[in-house]
């Protein structure tokens, strides 16, 4: 499909700003420790291992987790095949959390994308293309008050995987805050993309625990990351793949973690 502008869409934010913006942040030496619980959940559209699409299902997953932030794959927006439903938008009714959507192409007369669901609106969203050569692919980056997190999913292709590092560190590299990164990365821990990511981010949760396919997991391709270079220690309280087994084709993965400047 053929790549074309990303649309951002931040439900109840009138203004977004620069994700670095001085104003938005306090003195790094006057911020206290930051905590976060951090989830990652690839939606499959919200279609389940059943073939029934049931966002009121997928919404009680989130709710029950209860997690600051979730990152979001596999969204629809407004397409013929979910019968033109915006599936960020009802999620966001669904679970009372604020709402961001990012397409990274269009389809079926609406778009398709990711997403991110949070309990506090964030500062500043904006949307990062990534390479994909069967499809486009993208990034978003949200600021909140004590942390950053990133969002995306990533191209099936390793060279594309491999691609996008470069462009996710450009993305973060003036952040002052406690960064973390999330999603659906479509590679194993023992690939290279895994590896040389691995390089700049801490992986937060056990890449030993999987996460696809939901009903029998066999693989580890969903990821929640720190970032290790811009002076922040972790320290990880709670790691766990939510024994979830029909509400989509993966299963999500919630971590909480303590982020403290070094």
């Amino acid at each position: 499909m053929k790549h074309k502008t990303i649309l951002l869409t931040l439900l109840a934010a009138s203004t977004l700003t620069a994700c670095h913006s001085p104003k938005n942040q306090q003195p790094a030496e006057t911020r206290p420790a930051t905590e976060i619980d951090l989830m990652t959940y690839n939606l499959h559209n919200c279609v389940g291992m059943d073939n029934a699409r049931d966002y009121r299902r997928i919404a009680a997953v989130i709710r029950q987790a209860a997690p600051d932030v979730v990152a979001l794959q596999e969204l629809d927006s407004v397409t013929g095949r979910n019968g033109g439903v915006n599936t960020l938008d009802t999620l966001r009714a669904l679970t009372g959390m604020e709402g961001v959507f990012a397409a990274a192409i269009p389809y079926d007369g609406g778009s398709y994308g990711i997403g991110l669901l949070c309990k506090e609106k964030p500062l500043a969203v904006r949307a990062v293309p990534m390479p994909g050569r069967e499809e486009a692919r993208t990034m978003i980056v949200a600021e909140f008050r004590d942390y950053v997190v990133c969002a995306t999913h990533q191209s099936l292709t390793p060279e594309d995987q491999e691609a996008s590092i470069p462009l996710i560190l450009q993305a973060t590299d003036s952040i002052d805050k406690p960064v973390f990164l999330a999603g659906d990365m479509n590679s194993h821990p023992y690939e290279k993309p895994q590896q040389l990511l691995r390089r700049h981010f801490a992986t937060l949760n056990d890449t030993a625990a999987c996460t696809y396919p939901a009903d029998r997991p066999q693989e580890c391709i969903d990821y929640l990351y720190a970032l290790k270079d811009n002076g922040y220690a972790f320290e990880v309280t709670r790691d766990t793949v939510i024994a979830e087994t029909v509400a989509s084709d993966h299963r999500p993965v919630l971590v909480t973690v303590k982020a403290t400047r070094r």
